[in-house]
């Protein structure tokens, strides 16, 4: 697997005018497709008060809304970072085809970023985890899945 150092140039010089601009933490990413950006991003976390908006998956929404469509086959993901596990599920649900990172998780949290916490946290049983969890109406719940599975108009991703 050999990515294009030109594409990860451009995550990493989003990454870093986010932070001299003063709008945000210091990542970006960029969606290639077929050789050509697609789509770019740069975390927006603090700048839109989302914490969901971190570089990659603006990158994402910009991408499929692009292309329209909310599968992402034959894409390629060039972060400036090494994603957190949010962004890694997004970019695995959107069916990129390889992700390239410039710094690693270690970088991130030497820089003050707590990914390692998310890493650590998700191979703990849910009754070991900091933030309470609990199963409840599971019974109720299941007539969402019911609907889905008898739907003929559902859309299969």
């Amino acid at each position: 697997m050999q990515g294009n150092p030109e594409f990860m140039r451009r995550a990493i010089e989003l990454a870093t005018e986010n932070v001299t601009s003063g709008r945000g933490g210091p990542f970006g990413a960029v969606v290639v497709k077929d050789g050509k950006v697609i789509a770019t991003g740069a975390n927006q976390v603090t700048t839109i008060n989302d914490p969901t908006a971190h570089a990659e998956v603006v990158a994402l929404r910009n991408a499929c809304q692009e292309l329209g469509t909310f599968k992402l086959d034959g894409c390629e993901l060039y972060t400036s970072c090494e994603p957190c596990p949010m962004c890694l599920a997004a970019i695995y649900w959107a069916r990129c085809s390889a992700i390239y990172f410039g710094a690693s998780a270690a970088d991130a949290t030497n820089a003050g970023f707590d990914d390692q916490f998310l890493y650590d946290e998700l191979k703990k049983p849910m009754s070991g985890r900091t933030m309470p969890m609990a199963n409840l109406c599971e019974q109720e719940a299941q007539k969402a899945f019911a609907a889905w599975n008898a739907s003929t108009d559902k859309v299969e991703y």
